[in-house]
């Protein structure tokens, strides 16, 4: 390196400051059209929602913007939401005069208290699945562990695979397999089984906040498989396919079955008929066997120490398939965990935690609303992205610097991006404006 070029790279640029209004976030006008449409503000101001104390208290349905906004721009605290108070050029594009402060939020969620999470949510999510058109749905079931790092309510020591011994919440989360979204979410404390309240839980799903949708199949892990659950799902009517826990009466059942068919190198499947004591025989329990040299990254477990070099599955089912195609579509459910993942990644959803119990439901459930959201808009706004999580959506459409301008007496945003990319971002304004609800999935 010379001289030349070493004294090039020392020199740094001159620093000025300027009081013009600018948003890294000019983007965020494709979703703002987009929710346009969905009409989510209109149906905010027709809820219940907690009232501010005062005459100058903000409106309710503007704290639920606001809150996801600050979600949407990559807030996971809310401490960070006072940064957007001065993002002016942000609050014009969503029509906010201006944005709370934490306090507000703190405020707005403890009033929530267990009646007023039980009625808002479940007629919020019937609301916003009256929006979309699609056949037969497909629901799984699952739950997660959040670590929580203090005595808050609800936090006990339970399951925690990833923090032993530290206290967490238990959450249940019900997903609709075909658009990649939530069904139904509620807070449990963190020493709850995974199957507890399961059936009251289900009971919701179905009756509320899915009563205008046709469920198809209902998908859980083994977390799930109780003899109440299968009972329920049965006298509903459901179709079900529910991972089997390996109990001793189980392998024992597993052991004895002498008639594998050959699916693939390295995996074989066979049916049998089994009932615990005191429960019924279920029609059909598919097995499946996998050689692990055959299929090194297989899953299951190694159940024999006389056979190390093959793990089993087992799955219970009421549905007269083929048992390829019934493993087949009990695999699709494992996108349960990317839904989730990108939840804690993306959406902040370990991250909003307050003392009471109730508010941290509350908050958590307004995220689960906001990831409905964009999934939504990634579906049909996107289309080519609709399967970018909101991280990659930030950094390809939402994250361009704009301003405002007044222009012919009317005030004008200005987005900063370059000509070859503007015809694209044309289309997806395009695209946006000639939507209309309810938005029809293929389920082809």
């Amino acid at each position: 390196m010379n001289a030349k070029t070493s004294n090039t790279q020392m020199v740094n640029l001159p620093i000025e400051y300027s009081d013009k209004q600018v948003t890294p976030f000019g983007g965020m006008s494709l979703l703002k059209r987009f929710l346009d449409k969905v009409e989510v503000k209109d149906y905010l101001q027709s809820l219940s929602l907690p009232e501010p104390g005062s005459n100058r208290g903000f409106d309710p349905s503007s704290i639920v913007q606001s809150f996801w906004l600050g979600i949407w721009t990559g807030i996971s605290r809310y401490i960070h939401c006072d940064w957007l108070r001065y993002d002016k050029v942000l609050q014009d594009i969503f029509g906010l005069a201006t944005m709370p402060s934490q306090s507000t939020y703190s405020r707005f969620f403890g009033k929530f208290d267990k009646e007023l999470n039980a009625k808002i949510f479940p007629e919020m999510q019937d609301w916003f699945l009256k929006k979309i058109d699609i056949g037969n749905i497909t629901v799984d079931f699952d739950s997660t562990v959040i670590t929580r790092y203090g005595d808050q309510q609800g936090s006990k020591k339970g399951y925690n695979p990833n923090k032993r011994g530290r206290n967490s919440h238990h959450p249940l989360m019900a997903f609709i397999s075909q658009t990649r979204m939530v069904a139904n979410a509620w807070l449990r404390p963190g020493n709850t089984a995974a199957s507890t309240d399961c059936i009251s839980f289900m009971e919701e799903t179905f009756k509320k906040c899915l009563q205008s949708k046709q469920v198809g199949l209902v998908h859980t892990d083994s977390g799930f498989y109780t003899e109440e659950i299968l009972n329920y799902l049965e006298k509903e009517s459901k179709h079900y396919i529910i991972a089997v826990r390996m109990y001793p009466n189980v392998k024992a059942e597993v052991l004895s079955q002498k008639e594998w068919g050959t699916l693939a190198k390295g995996i074989e499947l066979c049916e049998m008929k089994f009932a615990h004591i005191n429960g019924q025989e279920r029609r059909r329990y598919i097995l499946v066997k996998k050689k692990v040299e055959d299929r090194p990254d297989c899953s299951g477990k190694i159940l024999f120490e006389d056979e190390p070099g093959y793990r089993y599955s087992c799955y219970v089912t009421n549905l007269d398939l083929p048992l390829d195609q019934i493993w087949n579509m009990y695999n699709s459910r494992a996108d349960c965990e990317n839904r989730i993942k990108e939840l804690k990644q993306d959406f902040g959803l370990e991250n909003f935690c307050m003392q009471n119990f109730e508010a941290t439901e509350a908050s958590f459930r307004f995220i689960m609303v906001a990831y409905n959201l964009i999934s939504l808009f990634r579906h049909f706004a996107l289309q080519k992205h609709s399967k970018a999580t909101l991280n990659t959506i930030k950094s390809q459409c939402f994250a361009l610097g704009s301003w405002t301008s007044n222009h012919a007496n009317r005030k004008v945003l200005k987005i900063a991006l370059p000509v070859k990319k503007r015809m694209w971002m044309d289309g997806l304004f395009s695209q946006i404006a000639v939507l209309k609800s309810p938005f029809s999935y293929s389920n082809a």
